[in-house]
């Protein structure tokens, strides 16, 4: 992408931190505010009396906002660069969290999460379109661990919304301040990087329908993006009604497994460097399984929340790795194997209330642990995911 250069002017030394820590914070951004709206399902769930079906629609509808804008997101990206696509969608996601607290009712409920599904799905595309590029202009691996910091928010968001779930504050409130006090560092960091936007090129394509090798690494993100929502939207929901922990115990499942993904990721980079990614997918992808399977049987609240830990540890390298071996063959190959990942968002929360609905939410997260093993057999043939 042939991009215009930024006038040169002294940067002060406010500006050079600011552009330090800008991509790091936006995947911390990301982290919390996904955090923290997972974490407070259980009481949104209570509050408009939902079953897991109706609950099912709404996860749903945001599947549907994340999926249905990714043309949107890479023609943002495209036109405006990824630097002024990240501040556009932050704003919105930031505007869209304090909205899911105040809807009075399901329809309304339905609607805010389309647009908080499709915020957060342009604000991540613009934000791995900026990892790709300072990874690529390192000349290293970093996107494990910027990863990691979307991990460092979503461990930390959990936490938080433990203790202020415990103090019976209500989501709208927990909402309204996770957003004020995201909104000037947003600005400030994008106002630190350097513009990026592209010249205008007619023949460039946008967006691009994944083939051939880009097919499989867009199975492998379909996989865990499932694996990963469905542990957000639901191990609260599974905490409470399977294990009965209370309202300030039920996020610490989704805690312990954002916190081992953290841990993962801070190492991810240099497990690739030694032994391929192909090998560090495989490897953890099997031991997720077992995690998994190990949250099904357990008979109370500490070894459900290990069974969360192990699956977070397995599934850590997933995201970074797969989208850091697309970013490599450019933008639109990142946008299209994004689209099959975040598929998995669309269907994976859903189809896990119905399977809980109907099955037992047992038998829901089981089936997890088979797409696990899925994301195992696919990584051994995943040619590009070097």
């Amino acid at each position: 992408m042939t991009t215009k250069p930024s006038p040169s002017r002294p940067a002060s030394p406010s500006r050079l931190i600011w552009r330090k820590f800008a991509i790091p914070l936006f995947f911390l951004l990301l982290g919390i505010v996904f955090a923290t709206w997972a974490a407070r399902i259980p009481a949104i769930r209570d509050h408009l009396q939902l079953d897991a079906a109706t609950l099912a629609l709404v996860l749903l509808c945001g599947g549907i906002g994340a999926v249905g804008s990714f043309p949107l997101a890479a023609w943002i990206t495209g036109h405006y660069g990824a630097r002024h696509s990240t501040l556009y969608a932050g704003l919105a996601l930031l505007v869209s969290l304090p909205l899911l607290g105040l809807a009075p009712g399901l329809a309304s409920l339905m609607l805010i999460c389309t647009l908080y599904g499709a915020a957060s799905s342009c604000f991540d595309v613009a934000i791995n379109a900026l990892g790709a590029q300072a990874e690529r202009d390192a000349g290293r691996p970093i996107m494990s661990m910027l990863h990691g910091w979307f991990c460092v928010g979503t461990f930390s968001g959990a936490l938080i919304a433990s203790a202020v779930a415990g103090l019976g504050i209500a989501p709208v409130w927990h909402f309204l301040l996770v957003a004020a006090l995201f909104l000037y560092p947003l600005y400030a960091a994008y106002v630190a990087l350097p513009d990026d936007r592209p010249e205008h090129d007619p023949q460039r394509k946008l967006f691009a329908v994944p083939h051939g090798h880009l097919v499989v690494l867009g199975v492998i993100a379909f996989c865990g993006a499932i694996v990963e929502g469905s542990v957000a939207d639901w191990s609260g929901i599974y905490m409470k009604d399977h294990i009965g922990a209370s309202d300030g115990s039920t996020p610490l499942a989704y805690a312990a497994f954002a916190g081992m993904m953290l841990i993962m990721r801070m190492v991810g980079d240099s497990l690739k460097a030694r032994y391929d990614a192909r090998r560090v997918v495989w490897v953890g992808t099997l031991v997720a399984s077992a995690g998994i399977a190990l949250a099904v049987v357990a008979p109370g609240m500490a070894v459900a929340i290990l069974g969360f830990a192990i699956a977070g540890t397995g599934v850590a390298a997933v995201f970074p790795f797969v989208f850091s071996a697309a970013g490599r063959h450019g933008s639109t190959a990142l946008a299209a194997v994004a689209t099959l990942g975040y598929s998995g968002s669309l269907i994976g929360p859903p189809v896990f209330g119905f399977l809980a609905h109907g099955w037992g939410l047992q038998a829901a997260l089981a089936l997890l642990g088979v797409l696990c093993l899925a994301m195992a057999g696919s990584s051994r043939r995943a040619l590009w995911l070097q």
